[in-house]
């Protein structure tokens, strides 16, 4: 009966060690195939956010890729006067695409082709068509019978500037109120002294 006993024991330790090797390698291989899974996800994010195009998240329709462009305008924005800041934290670096940084409020940067100054105003939150400019808490300065919304690209009025794409450089004036052809020629001289923050 001893030897008997002595054969069980060892048949059953063999058994056991048998079914920990097994266990212990199964839980291993599940492990391997988890960090696997893991390394393929961030592997494929990082592929996606180096290549970002204009179908990424946030992006405006039409753009390039990130870094295809980078350019730099001036811009004074004009309301009865008083000049409209950019340089406030609520408008800085709204956009990856385009926009203000650096605490600046009067040099736009644009990193990418194809995107317009719709699309800027757009991520300012600030309203901006043919005829009226309207701020983030929903003021609005439209054109009427005693005052004009005018758009100058490079001291050439223009009807409408939210199609147009920046260029190395561009001095953009966008103006409301009564201003006599004089005052409009002191704000462009102002403008074109504005020192682009590149």
């Amino acid at each position: 009966m001893g030897r008997k006993e002595r054969r069980e024991r060892e048949a059953k330790r063999e058994n056991y060690a048998t079914k920990h090797s097994a266990e212990k390698r199964k839980q291993t291989l599940i492990a391997i195939g988890v960090f696997a899974v893991i390394a393929v996800i961030v592997g494929y994010a990082a592929y996606m956010f180096l290549n970002m195009t204009e179908t990424a998240p946030g992006g405006p329709e039409n753009a390039g890729a990130l870094g295809s462009e980078h350019s730099h305008a001036a811009i004074l924005v004009k309301i009865f006067g008083d000049t409209f800041e950019f340089s406030s934290p609520a408008f800085q670096i709204k956009s990856s695409w385009i926009h203000f940084e650096g605490r600046d409020g009067s040099t736009i940067h644009k990193h990418a082709t194809g995107v317009d100054l719709g699309y800027l105003f757009e991520t300012l939150s600030i309203g901006l068509d043919d005829q009226c400019y309207i701020f983030p808490d929903g003021k609005q300065f439209c054109t009427n019978e005693d005052y004009k919304l005018k758009f100058f690209i490079n001291r050439e009025q223009v009807s409408d500037i939210r199609d147009y794409e920046i260029m190395e450089d561009d001095r953009i004036l966008i103006v409301y109120g009564s201003e006599t052809p004089e005052e409009i020629e002191g704000y462009l001289l102002q403008l074109e002294n504005q020192e682009l923050v590149k």
